[in-house]
């Protein structure tokens, strides 16, 4: 079999199907939180993979740290209003200037970096998800471009990471609840975390705007100066 199949091909597929069945069986017992925690997790693995398989150097690696601490440090001064934090908006920033990778990257660590102040919990995987894909969209190419070109393209796409995200965490909070999906909890969950769901697509909005150009301009000098290249 080894003649066809590296033994890392096959080591893989062996854990998917483990994983695999693992979820039939949580479904099968209804334990619906459990099984979207494994997909929020497995969903994060593919950029992660992606990633360490990469020749990377050291100033890479700072710069990526670097950046998570910014985001996190975002979060952190900002903690005692509610809903309002830069957090999300460094994180788009750092997805237009660095790309998809890292953008998915510095988004999710931050999630799993803050919560060590924040608290951690079984909310941590779809906080790394959701901020992850955030990052991850706003630096595919065509979207770079976009976002680059207006500031007003940075206020809808801070509004949709604010509804995307509000939207996206609910699904966690109905799982919480009682371990099943209902549709008429979550709508009712929308409605009543509308006031956050407003405070987090103008915290978006206007944090973008306000430090897009500074961290573009410094982060050019980062890549020049220490010959970085950026992500895909």
């Amino acid at each position: 079999m080894t003649k066809y199949f590296s033994k890392q091909s096959i080591f893989r597929l062996v854990i998917m199907m483990v994983i695999c069945l693992l979820l039939w069986i949580f479904i099968q017992t209804n334990q619906y939180q459990i099984v979207s925690m494994a997909i929020a997790v497995i969903a994060c693995f593919p950029i992660y993979y992606k990633y360490e398989k990469k020749e990377l150097n050291t100033k890479e690696l700072v710069l990526i740290a670097v950046l998570t601490t910014t985001a996190v440090l975002g979060r952190v001064l900002f903690y005692m209003i509610p809903a309002i934090t830069p957090m999300t908006a460094i994180i788009i920033i750092v997805g237009i200037c660095m790309g998809s990778e890292i953008g998915f990257l510095v988004g999710s660590l931050s999630a799993i970096t803050s919560n060590m102040l924040f608290g951690q919990g079984p909310w941590t995987p779809f906080q790394m998800l959701s901020w992850g894909i955030i990052g991850f969209i706003a630096g595919v190419p065509l979207i770079q471009k976009i976002l680059k070109k207006n500031y007003w393209f940075l206020i809808i796409y801070g509004i949709f990471a604010g509804i995307f995200f509000s939207f996206f965490m609910d699904i966690w909070t109905v799982f919480s609840l009682d371990r099943q999906f209902s549709w008429v909890r979550y709508l009712a969950l929308l409605g009543t975390a509308l006031p956050y769901t407003i405070s987090y697509c103008f915290a978006n909005a206007f944090f973008s705007c306000l430090l897009f150009r500074t961290i573009q301009k410094k982060l050019q000098r980062i890549l020049i100066k220490y010959d970085i290249n950026k992500g895909g």
